[in-house]
């Protein structure tokens, strides 16, 4: 019974092995993805610099055009200063010369402040595209890394389920098919110590009866409240606690 139970530690060890294994497999999809999301995160910040330079860009050409078109518009009605000989004309047209001038020094204020903004906007164009191209060369290197040890992972995790197809043949069908059931309801921590007359699952305290059997190491002994198979070293201290 002594080999029994220690069968069913090696397998219960290498199958928490596994477990192990298998939760850090099934992190490195998200880890990769994660980075790859962050890279877009800059990137996306990169291009959005880009277009509000462009906007800048495109709005000042604007206030230009609207520039060109006052000063024609001054042009014209200096011409028609020029061409009527009526005084309330005359003041008329100069009025609207006085306004497209006064339209004009409030585009190009405009201007002004556009090119100020654009400064901006370029320097941060600088600054995304430094941290994009850091974001993406750490995306690579760490990518990388995670590729290396998802072939790590893959191939002891092959190594171990081969290892464990021997250990699980070690066990007799009876206790192998319950120790599978436990795994599959307690998790990886079915075959558990008796300290001080205390179940090594769940922690509760067991009857000394049973306690004794296990000491005995004889049969097949579990814990009358979880079900956990029980096994007993002589390192442990039987003497139950208050």
């Amino acid at each position: 019974m002594l080999d029994l139970i220690d069968n069913l530690l090696v397998l219960q060890d290498c199958d928490r092995k596994i477990r192990k294994l298998e939760e850090e497999l099934s992190q490195i999809e998200p880890g990769r993805l994660g980075l790859l999301a962050r890279t877009a995160d800059t990137q996306t910040s990169l291009e959005n610099a880009r277009h509000l330079v462009r906007q800048l860009e495109s709005n000042r050409k604007n206030l230009e055009l609207d520039v060109e078109t006052k000063k024609t518009q001054i042009l014209r009605y200096a011409n028609q200063q020029l061409q009527t000989r009526k005084n309330e004309e005359y003041r008329a047209l100069a009025k609207e010369i006085e306004t497209c001038k006064e339209e004009i020094k409030g585009i190009e204020d405009r201007e002004i402040e556009l090119m100020e903004q654009s400064e901006k906007a370029q320097a941060s164009v600088v600054s995304a595209t430094q941290a994009a191209d850091q974001a993406r060369k750490l995306a690579q290197d760490q990518i990388g890394q995670l590729n290396t040890r998802e072939k790590e992972l893959q191939h002891d995790l092959a190594q171990f389920h081969a290892s464990r197809e021997n250990l699980s043949a070690a066990v007799e069908d009876g206790p192998r098919g319950r120790y599978e059931r436990l795994m599959r309801s307690k998790g990886e921590n079915v075959v558990v110590g008796v300290d001080h007359g205390v179940c090594g699952g769940c922690h509760m305290k067991l009857p000394p009866q049973l306690v004794i059997s296990c000491q005995a190491r004889k049969d097949i002994i579990t814990c009358s409240n979880c079900g956990r198979i029980l096994y007993y070293t002589s390192d442990m201290d039987l003497t139950i606690a208050d």
